[in-house]
């Protein structure tokens, strides 16, 4: 099949997915989607059990054909991202700034290392030996909130506005630090070197502050084009270039740019919101994104529903999965109830924040993607499978539960 072909197909099945999700269920979208997508491939493997082939040899090839971490990664994400960053206030975003850095950093670096031990006894208590560079390798994947299912499904957990852009605000920086963290691993992994702290310090240089440095020079040109022009349609055009260019830049030249479409699009979301457009382009502006964001999302859920069928999975693995559920959570509480703790003696914090902050930190295609991008070897097969376990369950289990939980707070 042409990309075309793939394209269409994919968009067929998000709107029937998403119209059924709307006459049925009624889920948030994003979730509908990913469940009954999620339900779709089960059912497929489920024949295939009882002898009936209905065509999942040449689904499996389509997605495969897809390259899942490249599509996400490198394509989708920075859509994603800028719509996300796009409707935080800096305002918000100072009064947390201190919780935001600490869970977005120190946390997810403790995470990591938690998860990884964890993992690591888990796997080898069950018969399934597994180096300890690679538990490792799973905790830096794992440990980073995703934005795109944080931000999806905040809209209708009804948590308060501080606890919101905690949330939210780590999501959206975290990524930096948990993809320093994987290439660092990776790099032990596979390249058998040594990894100083020069090299650490230096490779978080150049992906996080050189991707916010990025950022904030792509977004200031974009910030003085959008004051000098008075056009929706154009404006639109400006932010559709940042998004792509600044993301493609961000690659070439080897930094983050996921945090440099953060950065701009906090800048565009707020001081180009203010100062550099009409009332009608802000409106305009406004739906467009926020169309955006609803179509990608869907689409994205939706692929994640569907990557059951190229997964790897035994009764061993799901189990494992299972287990890799309870240590996830219990890093991150123990992650999130750390940094906590730590502020205490300095700030207040709302009653259940800890719990909340656990619940909320939600997995997603990013956690896949990586796991997906990790080269040909045995433990490849496990990290994928049970990466997956973890993310379905976030994004099912998690997202439809934390509105109730923040109201019982």
């Amino acid at each position: 099949m042409s990309l075309f072909e793939i394209t269409a197909l994919l968009m067929a099945l998000t709107a029937l997915f998403s119209y059924i999700n709307y006459r049925i269920l009624r889920m948030p979208t994003t979730i509908g989607v990913m469940f009954i997508a999620l339900i779709f491939s089960l059912g497929i493997v489920a024949l295939r059990w009882f002898g009936v082939e209905v065509g999942q040899a040449r689904v499996a090839e389509i997605l495969d054909a897809i390259d899942f971490d490249q599509t996400l990664l490198h394509g989708m994400l920075s859509f994603l991202l800028f719509a996300g960053a796009m409707h935080i206030k800096l305002e918000d975003l100072r009064s947390q700034k201190w919780a935001i850095a600490i869970l977005a950093s120190a946390g997810v670096i403790a995470s990591t290392f938690i998860v990884g031990m964890l993992t690591w006894l888990v796997l080898n208590l069950l018969g399934t030996p597994i180096s300890f560079i690679f538990c490792l390798l799973f905790g830096a994947l794992i440990s980073p909130t995703d934005p795109v299912a944080v931000i999806g499904i905040l809209k209708t957990a009804g948590v308060t506005k501080s606890l919101e852009t905690k949330i939210a605000g780590e999501s959206l920086f975290n990524d930096g630090i948990g993809v320093v963290v994987f290439m660092i691993i990776l790099q032990l992994a596979y390249g058998g070197v040594e990894v100083s702290f020069s090299q650490v310090a230096l490779l978080f240089i150049e992906e996080a502050i050189g991707g916010a440095l990025l950022g904030f020079v792509i977004g200031f040109i974009a910030y003085q084009m959008l004051k000098r022009v008075n056009n929706y349609q154009v404006e639109v055009i400006i932010t559709l270039a940042l998004v792509m260019g600044g993301y493609a830049l961000a690659d070439r030249i080897h930094t983050s740019g996921p945090i440099a479409i953060v950065v701009a699009g906090l800048l565009i979301g707020n001081h180009g919101r203010a100062f550099a457009m009409s009332d009608n382009t802000r409106e305009r502006l406004d739906d467009f994104w926020e169309l955006m964001d609803e179509i990608l999302n869907a689409l994205l859920f939706m692929l994640i529903g569907l990557e059951v069928l190229i997964m790897p999975f035994t009764w061993s693995l799901f189990i494992t999965g299972l287990l890799a559920i309870g240590i996830t959570l219990f890093a991150r509480w123990a992650s999130v109830g750390g940094a906590v703790s730590l502020m205490r003696p300095f700030r207040s914090f709302s009653p259940g924040v800890v719990r909340i902050l656990t619940w909320g930190g939600l997995r997603g295609g990013i956690s896949v993607a990586l796991a997906l991008s990790i080269p040909p070897v045995p433990e490849r097969a496990t990290i994928i499978t049970i990466t997956y376990i973890i993310v379905v369950f976030s994004i099912v289990i998690q997202g439809m539960t934390l509105g109730r939980l923040a109201q019982k707070m």
